[in-house]
Parts: C-alpha cells; structure tokens; sequence
C-alpha cells in the first residue's frame, strides 16, 4: 500500500503596497525627492541589471509582512 503524504499547507501571506503615509513630510520635500529619482534613473539608464525606484514598499523577508520598509529613494540589483 502507497501512501502519499501530502505537504503542509502555507498560509497566504498578504503584501499590503500602501500604509496610508504620505511620501514627503511638506511640500519642499516631494520635488527635492523626485529629482533624486529622476537623476539616479537617468545615472543608472545603461545598466540593465539596476533599477531604481521610489516610496516603494521592500519586505525584507519573504512570508514576514511586518517588516518592511519604505525608502524614499532607492536603487538595487535586478
């Protein structure tokens, strides 16, 4: 007789992508972080394996929904 065992079930963990914060503080901080992006984008254009992003939410650790971080401003490998 076979039995086959089946693997546990993992409970679906939800990404949320939005904390209700705003991105900047006042009104002079929002376009002083834009133009980052924009410059880090434009600085970075030749190379296919960075990307670079902003108010992005980045989960640490795959499956822990409560630790994440929000950088303004960030760039990383693909």
């Amino acid at each position: 007789m076979v039995l086959q065992i089946s693997a546990p079930s993992q409970p679906e963990v939800i990404y949320p992508d939005c904390d209700g914060q705003p991105v900047a503080n006042n009104t002079i901080q929002l376009p002083l972080l834009v133009e980052i992006q924009q410059n880090l984008d434009y600085l970075l254009a030749d190379d296919p394996n960075v990307f670079v992003a902003g108010d992005l939410f980045w989960y640490l650790l795959e499956g822990k929904n409560t630790i994440v971080t929000a950088p303004d401003v960030f760039s990383g490998l693909r």
